[in-house]
């Protein structure tokens, strides 16, 4: 079996809407997040400790949930890795992030795999899972 190498900016596009969510995700901004997600029920998303969520609306509500109880929060992605095939691509990365929530500061690590979904108008999320852990 031969496999089929992406082209090297399809890789990029990828790269670059992965960027887009960590820029939103640590901007807050809610707008931003509507723009970066697929808005279907295949949506998932599990942040680290949750149960995970299904459903662009329950997507949604969670981010609402965490921006609203955030005060600060930065992110230095690493270990970044692309895969693609087709219509989807896949990263997978180790988050190093610094965050301000209810007054409370903390540096941690998360592991984080984000699948996206080819659309007209670019890559859009379909699923974020960030488990604890990561280097």
């Amino acid at each position: 079996m031969t496999m089929h190498q992406p082209e090297p900016e399809t890789v990029e596009e990828i790269k670059a809407a992965n960027q887009r969510f960590y820029d939103v995700f640590s901007a807050l901004d809610i707008t931003g997040m509507d723009r970066v997600w697929e808005h279907s029920e295949r949506a998932m998303c599990v942040h680290p400790g949750w149960v995970p969520l299904v459903g662009w609306e329950d997507v949604r509500q969670s981010w609402d949930r965490i921006f609203d109880n955030t005060n600060f929060m930065q992110f230095q992605v690493r270990y970044l890795n692309v895969v693609v095939q087709g219509e989807f691509g896949c990263v997978t990365c180790v988050e190093g992030i610094t965050s301000v929530v209810q007054g409370q500061a903390t540096n941690f690590s998360t592991f984080a795999t984000n699948i996206f979904a080819r659309h007209e108008d670019g890559w859009r999320l379909i699923a974020h899972h960030g488990s604890s852990g990561g280097g």
